[in-house]
């Protein structure tokens, strides 16, 4: 089946090929064609260009006038499935309690640890389903979810169980997380080194057996992780197969950057913190840095500083971080719109690093982040807009027409 979308007031992000993730300079030029055609046969990108050599032996036809056309959001960093909310930890910021005092009291990732626990494994299913239906809505095209609020083999097995049902009946492209080394769990408080050793040689090892896994993750941060201890983490998932993508300086800069560039970690997400040894150990690796800046928004610290990173010619990407506490929402027109007002990317650079280099963080360049002939035909249609400007501008729901999905129409309208 050939369909071909015409008229199309803008084709972005176009790219003949893509072999490097962009990095520094590079990410300030997003390609496009204007009056532009795209023609996809089944699920994959056939043909684009110029209507002026539009091409003829389709099947369906599409006119795409005065609309634009983006290959889908990549969000490469996700917590949606989880029980119940936080919504009393909102108040308690405004009411000045702090991340570390709210977790202290029993709150934060403790708090989703209890819930999930109590959860029904369908109902834990039906809620993220709801969720990941409104983020293809929004755009979003490819995701990663993370286990991380059972912190047990039992309650971590039905979390990556739920991601699994998720792949399975789902079109969009999902790479899923294990985080068991989120929080150190009730029942090995005074004993976290016998909690990573049971990460290290018991949830590591089953999970890597049941394929339920992608990558592996820990919180790197002082009060939760060591360094050593995540390092141990690290090698552990090496040794079954598993890459590892870690939370790091999300409030303190513990020289946790440095090792992980050493042990070749695919990413560093949050780095709300970084300092110049930071930046030089990560321009001596391949690891990618990766910045929640919606995160910031939401509990009020600072964010990732993007121009730092760029101008020392490191690439960047952005996510959401959705989850029930910090980030409730997993609006990538909205993480687009707050990395340029608050971390000043442009929005060329934004929509690069939420697609394209987005792509080469969950390991899906081949595949998907561009318009670009054999990947699959993953991609949104704007409604009338001025310009691509607009999303960030406005970032609502109102600005997305239609999803198609591997080549398909999503019937997931956001009112």
């Amino acid at each position: 089946m050939k369909t071909l979308f015409y008229n199309i007031k803008e084709l972005f992000q176009v790219r003949e090929n893509n072999n490097t993730i962009l990095k520094g300079s590079e990410m300030k030029e997003l390609p496009s064609i204007k009056n532009a055609f795209l023609l996809i046969e089944d699920d994959l990108i056939a043909d684009y260009g110029s209507m002026e050599n539009v091409p003829t032996g389709f099947d369906e036809s599409v006119d795409v006038s005065g609309k634009m056309i983006m290959p889908s959001y990549i969000d490469s960093h996700t917590h949606i499935v989880y029980a119940g909310n936080r919504e009393q930890e909102f108040v308690d910021r405004i009411n000045g309690l702090s991340y570390d005092e709210i977790y202290k009291r029993g709150g934060g990732i403790l708090n989703s640890v209890e819930k999930l626990r109590n959860t029904a494994e369908d109902e834990l299913y039906a809620d993220a389903a709801n969720r990941l239906e409104e983020l293809i809505a929004l755009g979003t095209g490819v995701i990663e979810i993370k286990s991380g609020y059972g912190l047990s083999l039992e309650a971590e097995l039905k979390m990556l169980r739920v991601i699994k049902k998720l792949q399975e009946n789902y079109s969009v492209k999902i790479k899923a997380t294990f985080l068991g080394a989120h929080a150190v769990p009730p029942e090995f408080k005074g004993n976290q080194a016998g909690f990573v050793d049971e990460i290290c040689n018991v949830m590591i090892p089953e999970i890597a057996k049941l394929g339920l896994a992608d990558y592996v993750d820990a919180f790197l941060e002082t009060g939760y992780f060591t360094v050593d201890e995540t390092r141990k983490i690290i090698q552990a998932a090496t040794n079954h197969g598993l890459k590892s993508k870690i939370h790091i300086n999300q409030f303190t800069a513990i020289n946790g950057i440095e090792m992980c560039v050493e042990e070749n970690v695919l990413t560093v997400d949050h780095l709300e913190i970084v300092d110049d040894a930071d930046i030089e150990a990560l321009k001596k690796g391949n690891t990618i840095a990766v910045a929640l800046p919606t995160c910031s928004y939401f509990i009020s610290i600072p964010y990732t500083p993007a121009r730092k990173l760029l101008n020392a010619g490191l690439p960047l990407v952005i996510a959401s971080d959705y989850n029930p506490g910090t980030t409730p929402s997993g609006n990538m027109n909205f993480v687009v719109a707050t990395s340029c007002i608050k971390m000043k990317l442009t929005p060329e650079e934004a929509f690069n690093a939420a697609t394209l280099n987005a792509a080469y963080a969950l390991e899906v360049q081949n595949d998907y982040g561009s318009i670009t002939k054999g990947k699959k035909a993953s991609f949104f249609i704007t409604k009338p807009l001025h310009s691509i400007y607009a999303i960030p501008y406005n970032f609502g729901s109102n600005l997305i027409e239609s999803v198609y999905l591997n080549g398909q129409k999503q019937n997931t309208p956001v009112e």
